[in-house]
């Protein structure tokens, strides 16, 4: 029988619900100096946890997974940032309310069965890159429950990706219309034109369809910096740039040999009890 198991990009569904929870008393006269009340705080965390464990029952529900797991990034800046210190510069951290919130919300996930899985040194995204491709070299089926594009070139037969806020695939298809180039050309097309959602460079002068034209001309980054018939202008921006691509190509690929303390059977889903056992919730830590 073949395994389908549905993997969640745990922070990405969290903090998105938790913005939606807490959008409605920002907006209202209820924020106090730049910040919730107390009180006012604990109701949006509390919805905040409810709406967690009711997204994930209804996607456990609709993709019919055999396995589950949620997955964690590290509470430490993981090695792209050793790599590479402005990595995701700017971006707006986590709430301190809702990061002391988080085991809570993994109890929750743990009455559906679901438990999580945290590393002390990878971004969610190796871990669950990892687990895909392991699954999808035995032939199981993997479904990653995300909105973060950076999956998109794990794609495969056996590898979809699916965004639950808006109940849809992130395909082939969504891919060429975005990016115009094959799931297996993003990593080289982001080489070329930086990723700007996590503060990556990319080569200057050189833009998504400059970038996605020479793909789909010559198939591959590798092909182009190659071929001596590229245009002058466009060669020296690549010869310029070399430095550069090497570290933005290490910054986006996600790695997929992280060394897995659990087997398959650990995380297999099991028929939820009408009133569940409450039990705290001891994530895996790798």
């Amino acid at each position: 029988m073949v395994a389908h198991l549905v993997l969640i990009d745990a922070l990405n569904l969290i903090r998105r619900i938790y913005a939606v929870q807490e959008r409605p008393f920002i907006q209202s006269k209820v924020q106090l100096e730049g910040e919730l009340a107390k009180k006012t705080q604990q109701q949006v965390l509390f919805n905040t946890q409810q709406a967690c464990a009711k997204a994930l029952g209804n996607i456990l529900k609709h993709l019919q997974a055999s396995h589950a797991l949620a997955v964690f990034d590290s509470q430490q800046p993981c090695w792209r940032y050793q790599l590479y210190p402005d990595y995701k510069k700017g971006r707006k951290k986590m709430s301190p309310h809702l990061s002391k919130t988080l085991p809570d919300i993994q109890d929750a996930f743990l009455q559906l069965g679901v438990d999580s899985l945290v590393s002390e040194e990878d971004e969610a995204d190796d871990l669950i890159a990892t687990l895909a491709t392991k699954m999808a070299l035995h032939g199981q089926n993997v479904t990653i429950i995300s909105t973060d594009k950076g999956f998109l070139s794990l794609l495969s037969p056996n590898i979809q990706v699916y965004d639950h806020f808006n109940r849809r695939y992130l395909d082939k298809k969504y891919v060429n219309d975005k990016f115009d180039v094959k799931p297996t050309q993003l990593i080289d097309l982001w080489t070329l034109t930086g990723d700007s959602t996590n503060k990556i460079p990319g080569v200057a002068g050189i833009g998504q369809i400059t970038a996605a034209s020479l793909l789909n001309e010559h198939g591959s980054l590798s092909a182009i910096l190659k071929n001596d018939n590229i245009k002058t202008a466009i060669k020296e921006k690549l010869n310029n740039g070399e430095e550069q691509m090497t570290l933005s190509r290490k910054l986006l690929s996600l790695k997929q040999d992280i060394p897995l303390g659990f087997n398959l059977k650990d995380i297999r889903l099991e028929p939820i009890p009408e009133q569940p056992k409450v039990t705290q919730n001891h994530p895996l830590v790798l």
